[in-house]
């Protein structure tokens, strides 16, 4: 579980699971030397400087989100490095003081695991799932101005989820999403085995006041695989609202996938960030470490 460091000291290495609104962030990864762009990884590093760790804390990012892109459920894994003589911080006592020592208000620390120092959050995931929010029945400005920064809303009264459903169909299993990946992508593989899409009404909100419920529905986009390229899920996000909506047909999507052309006329769709949420990071092979949400 623990490695040894200068002087007798020993190296523990920690799995965390945090959560933000990332509305404030230029995503979740630190912007390094700039004073106006931050992310969300820059606000955890300074709270981990309190720890006084021999050596600079540095979080493992398991999933990269977007600019304005939010997290119910994101992972990370770091190192904490105590001097000669102190034992390795319980997990519960990191926990407490990486939220102790936050400064942004839109971060919360959820949980943390000790792991042996081989672990790497990124690549020992093996579930991701996405959660996409869209609201039908109003246009922006008459939405309420506490769902407009985490859900989409359509120009539209209603969706054709039937046909939704048919086009996610397409989707489903491994293919190469070439057609659903945006420019400066790092992965070297286009192929992904999607394993779960759903399209489903979303639950009430509380902010909706009660003459505006008869004509406000929001709905719910889920969609799981291991890991997701650059955008995919937006992309797939929009490809599948305009099915809903008759722009496209379900065929359509079928011959988009197959085109593995990500510069097509009805690629450029792109769902916008402020709707999609990452909700949860699975690792199968440890078992303690279960979905933080269900």
């Amino acid at each position: 579980m623990g490695s040894c460091g200068a002087a007798g000291s020993v190296r523990a290495r920690y799995l965390v699971f945090f959560q933000y609104l990332g509305t404030d962030f230029n995503g979740v990864v630190a912007i390094r030397g700039s004073q106006r762009a931050v992310g969300v990884q820059n606000f955890l590093e300074e709270a981990a400087k309190r720890l006084n760790s021999v050596e600079p804390v540095r979080f493992t990012i398991s999933s990269r989100t977007d600019a304005g892109v939010h997290a119910l459920s994101n992972a990370a894994h770091l190192d904490v490095l105590r001097r000669s003589g102190q034992p390795p911080f319980s997990p519960e006592v990191l926990t407490q003081a990486l939220n102790t020592h936050l400064r942004h208000p839109a971060i919360r620390v959820l949980k943390a695991f000790r792991v042996s120092s081989d672990f790497h959050a990124r690549h020992a995931a093996t579930s991701r799932t996405y959660l996409y929010r869209l609201a039908t029945g109003c246009t922006w400005p008459q939405l309420p101005v506490f769902e407009r920064n985490i859900c989409w809303a359509l120009q539209t009264d209603c969706l054709d989820v039937a046909a939704m459903e048919e086009a996610a169909q397409h989707l489903l299993g491994t293919h190469d999403f070439s057609a659903f990946q945006s420019a400066g992508s790092p992965a070297k593989s286009s192929v992904r085995t999607l394993r779960r899409i759903s399209v489903s009404p979303g639950p009430t909100s509380p902010f909706v006041l009660p003459h505006e419920n008869r004509r406000l529905q929001f709905w719910t986009l889920e969609f799981e695989s291991q890991s997701f390229l650059y955008r995919q899920v937006r992309r797939m996000t929009a490809m599948l609202v305009a099915v809903g909506q008759g722009i496209l047909t379900p065929t359509h999507v079928k011959e988009i996938l197959e085109s593995r052309d990500p510069l097509g006329k009805h690629q450029t769709r792109i769902a916008p960030a402020h709707g999609l949420f990452l909700k949860s990071v699975l690792y199968g092979d440890l078992e303690d470490f279960g979905p933080i949400f269900s």
